[in-house]
């Protein structure tokens, strides 16, 4: 049996939109990851950008398990002396709804030039309206 290598101009994109109202976030985040990574497809090679396009709506609605709604804090730090910032979810969620999703997507793919790349292809909206009808997304159904 060959292997085949899928040349990168006869890959087949196609756009999916995810619904994440009561979604738990690490499940959606690591099935979306596999979706833009291209894992799901039979021609996957690690080394290439295979995935589709995601476009996940009603972003505020996602919801964690446990008690890491309160707990789970994110963290960046300015490289000056005393520069941390540190901010809840909560806090995260009522600034920007759309940063804890793609933070934890962000978390799932490669590091480097592929991996934005393959950002590049995630579209996370907060409601539930999104500029893609064009594209004609498929609805895509994780059973989340």
């Amino acid at each position: 049996m060959k292997t085949k290598v899928v040349n990168h101009k006869e890959i087949k994109r196609e756009w999916f939109v995810v619904d994440a109202k009561d979604a738990v976030l690490g499940r959606l985040a690591s099935n979306v990851a596999q979706i833009l990574t291209g894992k799901n497809k039979t021609a996957y090679s690690p080394n290439h950008d295979h995935g589709d396009y995601v476009i996940i709506v009603n972003a505020q609605q996602i919801k964690l398990t446990g008690n890491k709604a309160e707990a789970k804090e994110y963290f960046r730090h300015s490289q000056y002396p005393g520069g941390e910032k540190i901010r809840s979810f909560r806090k995260q969620m009522e600034l920007d709804a759309t940063q804890p999703v793609i933070h934890a997507i962000k978390g799932m793919v490669k590091k480097g030039p592929l991996g934005r790349s393959i950002l590049d292809k995630l579209h996370v909206y907060a409601g539930t309206e999104h500029p893609h009808a064009a594209q004609k997304p498929k609805e895509l159904s994780l059973n989340l």
